[in-house]
């Protein structure tokens, strides 16, 4: 019961993200009417990044309360949180209040993810980790294949109720969760992680995606984007600086010296930049170009997210045999080829079957492949004790990934989408295969390094973890590794 309680919150959170792209286009349209004027991509992708920017700059300090407080608390009311920010969605009546209601529900975003892996790694032995974690990403899957045509549905009533459908989801899970999940104690003392490092990373990816996002219009030489370009390097160093020298840093960098988990990190980056670019370049393109509906385009995505789920538990048991480095590799290379199908074949005149069937087939199977072993092998290249933070951490990249995506979306496409930018968004496509095929070399260099983990360790599988742990030992961070096993998260 209890680990249903916690996918349940996990398949909550991760049916907004998909659900919120399919309507963006919905949301545009509305408030124009509502202010008399256009509202432009730039401001409306501010409702994808706010969340991501925030849940990236919280999920560190969230695992670290659930370390100290116990999950369980910090679990709940997370959910809780993110269910009343629903419900303030719904009820936005400016762009700007609904992008102010996105923080809130990052906020509680923030508290459920770290927390909800680490409950669900505490029912299941040492060996069944690796297993557990893909399974969690799997949910993510499965709320994908949901997402497209159930926010399709709900806007065709109107883009608000996909902000409802999360309180119904909220309260069940609040409820369950009181009565199943296991009473909290707490684990840890002493000081939070840095909050002005939090702040810092939140200017930086805030500032960058402004640049992004505005140097169309403003120009890419105009003072403003450069200001805000020169804020979010400045930010960035002042972050990597006081990352490096605090007793508690918000994100702890000695981990990145664990072989595995700097380089499933750096894959799992440029692989979530390449995830959204893709994801909404799609909705866009369907929406804006072939002037389908919102369940029309729900539909139509449904056939790549669906898949995402059944490779993912299919290749199970490749993982624990081959290692996570050569699924990762096969992943981007069809993630590649999805987006090269895509630049070739994308037409103005809709043909479905020819154009976007294909690429989303290949970029499915790709994101199945790819997405959750590089989670997988993060999370499980961690000392047991770190679980929740690291896990943090890892999500922390993909939600910077993910702002980061859209917004390079955004620069490449322009503030307007339809016809005329068919060109950009092919320049789009190719950049998205070009980052997938980035991934794939960091795949091979995973395997690479998990080979020679194994090889420290005395000959160990490519799964074992003690030669990261002895890494990690070695960096001297301020929570080095001591020690492996299950981890107990009540």
């Amino acid at each position: 019961m209890a680990s249903t309680v916690v996918l349940l919150a996990v398949f909550m959170t991760n049916l907004d993200l998909w659900i919120v792209n399919v309507a963006l286009p919905a949301m545009g349209t509305s408030f124009s009417t509502a202010q008399g004027q256009a509202v432009t991509l730039g401001s409306l992708s501010w409702v994808l990044n706010a969340y991501a920017i925030v849940l990236a700059a919280l999920l560190v300090v969230a695992g670290r309360l659930g370390d100290r407080l116990g999950q369980r608390p910090v679990f709940l009311a997370g959910v809780a949180v993110f269910t009343l920010a629903s419900l303030a969605c719904a009820l936005a009546p400016s762009l700007g209040w609904l992008v102010a209601a996105r923080v809130l529900q990052a906020v509680g975003a923030a508290a459920q993810l770290p927390t909800s892996l680490a409950l669900l790694l505490a029912t299941v032995p040492a060996e069944r980790r690796t297993r557990a974690t893909r399974n969690w990403a799997a949910i993510g899957g499965l709320a994908a294949a949901a997402g497209p045509v159930a926010g399709g549905l709900l806007v065709q009533v109107d883009w608000r109720w996909i902000f409802v459908i999360n309180v119904p989801i909220g309260v069940a899970t609040a409820l369950a969760g009181l009565r199943a999940l296991p009473a909290a104690t707490r684990r840890e003392e002493g000081r939070l992680p840095d909050l002005l490092g939090a702040l810092l990373v939140t200017l930086a990816v805030a500032a960058l995606s402004g640049a992004l996002v505005q140097g169309p219009d403003w120009g890419w030489t105009n003072a403003r984007t450069l200001l805000l370009a020169a804020a979010a390097l400045a930010a960035g160093a002042a972050f990597a600086h006081r990352s490096l020298r605090h007793s508690h840093p918000l994100f702890e960098l000695h981990l990145l010296r664990l072989p595995r988990f700097g380089t499933a990190g750096a894959g799992t980056f440029v692989f979530g930049v390449a995830f959204a670019v893709m994801l909404l370049s799609n909705v866009l393109w369907c929406q804006e170009v072939w002037h389908w509906s919102a369940l029309r385009t729900g539909v139509a995505m449904v056939p790549g997210p669906a898949l995402v789920p059944v490779v993912t538990l299919l290749t199970a048991r490749a993982a624990q045999r081959l290692g996570h480095g050569p699924l990762v590799a096969a992943g981007g290379v069809l993630f590649a080829a999805a987006m090269l199908w895509r630049a070739a074949f994308a037409s103005l005149t809709p043909d479905y079957g020819r154009d976007l069937l294909p690429s989303m087939v290949l970029s499915g199977i790709g994101v199945g492949l790819a997405l959750g072993t590089l989670v997988a092998a993060g999370v499980a290249s961690l000392p047991a004790h770190r679980a929740a933070t690291g896990s943090a951490l890892v999500n922390s990249v993909r939600q910077i990934s993910a702002t980061v995506g859209v917004a390079l979306l955004v620069a490449v496409v322009g503030a307007e989408t339809g016809p005329a930018q068919r060109q950009d968004f092919r320049l789009a496509w190719l950049v998205a295969a070009a980052l997938a095929l980035v991934t794939a070399g960091i795949g091979l260099q995973l395997a690479r390094a998990t080979a020679r983990a194994g090889t420290e360790a005395g000959g160990g599988t490519g799964q074992d973890t003690s030669g990261d742990a002895r890494a990690a030992s070695d960096a001297g961070g301020p929570r080095a590794a001591t020690a492996s096993g299950p981890t107990d998260t009540r």
